[in-house]
């Protein structure tokens, strides 16, 4: 993100839900409670079908899902170095630091 905030001199806001907190996700709930009425019922035997179930899945008030198997391969254990860190440009909030930032672009 440190990249595309100095591409486009831009900031990047960033606030995270403190952990636990996903109930109050409105977003979430109106989601998965469509996804889980359209596939109830059908047996998910497979990656392509719950895919193609949660793709499926629409509601008369507009919601309109698309979904894609990701089939990218992610390294685990990655660590970052005290240097990389170094290069951040990041200004934490008054109001939980830890869940809600600011990236700045740097000034190179």
């Amino acid at each position: 993100m440190q990249k595309s905030a100095n591409q486009h001199q831009m900031e990047v806001h960033v606030s995270h839900y403190p952990p636990g907190t996903s109930k109050w996700n409105k977003i979430e709930h109106r989601l998965f409670s469509q996804i889980s009425l359209n596939w109830r019922a059908k047996p998910l035997t497979s990656l392509f079908v719950m895919i193609s179930l949660i793709g499926a899945t629409t509601t008369t008030t507009g919601l309109v899902v698309k979904a894609v198997l990701d089939e990218n391969e992610y390294k685990t254990g990655i660590k970052i170095t005290d240097e990389q860190t170094k290069e951040w440009n990041i200004e934490k909030n008054n109001f939980h630091g830890k869940w809600n930032y600011i990236i700045k672009p740097n000034l190179n």
